[in-house]
Parts: C-alpha cells; sequence; structure tokens
C-alpha cells in the first residue's frame, strides 16, 4: 500500500490513539490535531502534534496542509448531555465541520473518514440487528448533529468530489477508555470493581448493546479508510447484542472478583435493543470482528489494575 500523510483529528483520545498505533505500524505518516496530550502515554516519537481548539480555524488549517487522509474523529459533546446545550452542539460540531470541508475541498485531501454514531443515529429500531439503511431517527442533539454531518459530506461529494467514508460504530471499550468518564459502560463498570464500589445498572439490566473491542474498531477503520467501495457508510461493531446483565457476568468470570451491582430506576431515554448489522463491512471491506468478548474485558482490565 502507498503511504499516505494522515492527519487524525482527536487523535490523542481513546479511539484516536489506538488509530494512530495503527498509521504508524502501516508506515503513514501521521499527524495528530487535539486539544489536550494523551492521558496515558508520552508524545510517540515520529508524530507530528499539533495542539488546539477545533473552533481554532486557522490551527486547523495549518494542519491540514499536505494531507493526503484525514479522521475526523472529534466531537465536542456526549450523547448523555448534549440535549442541554443543542445550539453549542451544532455551533461547535456542524458549522466547524463546515469549515473542515471547505479546507478539505481548497487542499484537494484525497478522502476523510468521519466517525459517525452507530448508537444514537439510528434511535428506536423498527428491527435488530439495525441495517445501515434503516430509518434515522435520533433522539439525542449528539445523534442529528452526527447525522446533518454525514448528510453534508454527501453533498460536498457531489458538489466538490470530496471522496469520504462514514464509519458507525457501536459501544467501543479498550484500553486507554477512561474508567471514571461518563461514557463506556464496560470500562466504567471495571474501573468501580477496581476501586472497590459497586456497579450502577440503570433499569434490570436487560437492556441490549453492542460493544466492540477497540482492536476490531481499528481495523475496520483502517480497512475503510482504504478501500474503495460501492457504498460509503458502514456499520462497525460485535455482530452481536449483549444485555448488561451478560456483561456482568463475563467481568466476574474473568477477573474471579465479586461484583455488587445496584440496579437504578430505568431513564426514560434507554432504548429497549440497539445491536448493528455488519454484514456490509464484511461483504466489502473484507472486515469482522476477531475478539471474543471475554478477550476484550480481559486485555480491558489488565489495563484497569495498571492505572488504578
Amino acid at each position: 500500500m502507498v503511504s499516505m500523510n494522515t492527519l487524525v483529528l482527536g487523535g490523542n483520545g481513546f479511539i484516536g490513539s489506538h488509530l494512530v498505533d495503527k498509521l504508524l505500524a502501516e508506515d503513514h505518516g501521521v499527524r495528530v490535531f487535539d486539544k489536550y496530550e494523551e492521558h496515558y502515554r508520552k508524545p510517540l516519537p515520529g508524530v507530528d502534534y499539533r495542539f488546539g481548539d477545533f473552533g481554532n480555524r486557522g490551527l486547523l488549517a495549518e494542519a491540514l496542509e499536505g494531507v493526503d487522509t484525514v479522521f475526523h474523529l472529534i466531537s465536542t459533546s456526549l450523547p448523555k448531555t448534549s440535549n442541554d446545550d443543542p445550539a453549542f452542539d451544532v455551533q461547535s460540531n456542524v458549522i466547524e465541520t463546515l469549515f473542515l470541508l471547505e479546507q478539505c475541498v481548497a487542499r484537494k485531501v484525497k478522502k476523510l473518514i468521519f466517525i459517525s454514531s452507530g448508537g444514537t443515529i439510528y434511535g428506536l429500531p423498527e428491527k435488530l440487528p439495525i441495517a445501515e439503511d434503516s430509518p434515522t431517527n435520533p433522539e439525542c442533539s449528539y445523534g442529528i448533529t452526527k447525522l446533518i454531518i454525514e448528510k453534508y459530506l454527501a453533498l460536498y461529494n457531489h458538489l466538490h468530489g470530496l471522496n469520504y467514508t462514514i464509519l458507525r460504530p457501536s459501544n467501543p471499550y479498550g484500553s486507554r477508555q477512561n474508567p471514571l468518564g461518563i461514557q463506556g459502560a464496560i470500562s466504567v463498570f471495571l474501573g468501580k470493581i477496581a476501586r472497590g464500589e459497586a456497579i450502577e445498572v440503570w433499569g434490570d439490566g436487560e437492556v441490549v448493546r453492542d460493544y466492540i473491542f477497540i482492536d476490531d474498531l481499528i481495523e475496520g477503520i483502517y480497512k475503510a479508510a482504504f478501500s474503495e467501495t460501492t457504498s460509503k457508510i458502514f456499520n462497525l461493531g460485535s455482530g452481536s447484542g449483549r444485555t448488561l446483565n451478560e456483561i456482568v457476568d463475563v467481568i466476574r468470570a474473568v477477573t474471579m472478583l465479586k461484583v455488587n451491582v445496584m440496579y437504578t430506576p430505568k431513564r426514560s431515554f434507554d432504548v429497549p435493543g440497539n445491536y448493528l448489522d455488519i454484514s456490509r463491512a464484511n461483504e466489502q471491506l473484507g472486515w469482522i470482528p476477531s475478539f471474543s468478548l471475554e478477550h476484550g474485558i480481559a486485555n480491558t482490565w489488565k489495563f484497569i489494575q495498571q492505572i488504578i
């Protein structure tokens, strides 16, 4: 494969840092644009780091100089809190992404890969598993802004020929995901266990979600970035759904510890089930998840024991 000059927007975050590792391993030039340094590692040799807010247009434009492929992983909001300030969500994500697209066209960037959302984009599914052509009815501002950006990517492709691929991942987990955050049930659960705290589960624990190990997700992103396909949108998930109670059972088996679970009232915005149909990625990218839930949780547990 020909070496590309790549820019990873959000390259110091959980997903971004693993993507940087993959790009370096495949001998691509790597530039990272992020607001902060990596939380769990020192800067890597061979990476061109640029620091700034996504809304700093001057710095962002400079970071795009000489770049062939752009990975857009930046989001300024979270699904749980995005409805608190939709105007900020639109301004900081949609408007600033439009500036990014304008710059990509002006600088003749070969391809932009956008990390969307496999959960919030679809909303309450009509049937499971959820395919890429399923109805999109987001129930939070986060999902709406992701969908708007997807539509603008299609428009810029139509108007200006900007090549792109959209990836809709399910719930990723693995090393370097913040166990103290409010996203990522598996990492948060393991963090609480490491600190000797009870796990908090909303409802009866029978909510079904799709969890993808970070190594599988990165392989899917990489294949999508450097493949020519007929489709522009791909789901990336495990291919099956797991209840929170099943997750807890696997965690008990992996950690061999007593896990205390505290069940709390169900939240109104939690859909009963969500898992993705990944057959398109399998057919067009030759991608399929390789790692079991047990392997992924064991790997994540090892990381969390090192940092807590």
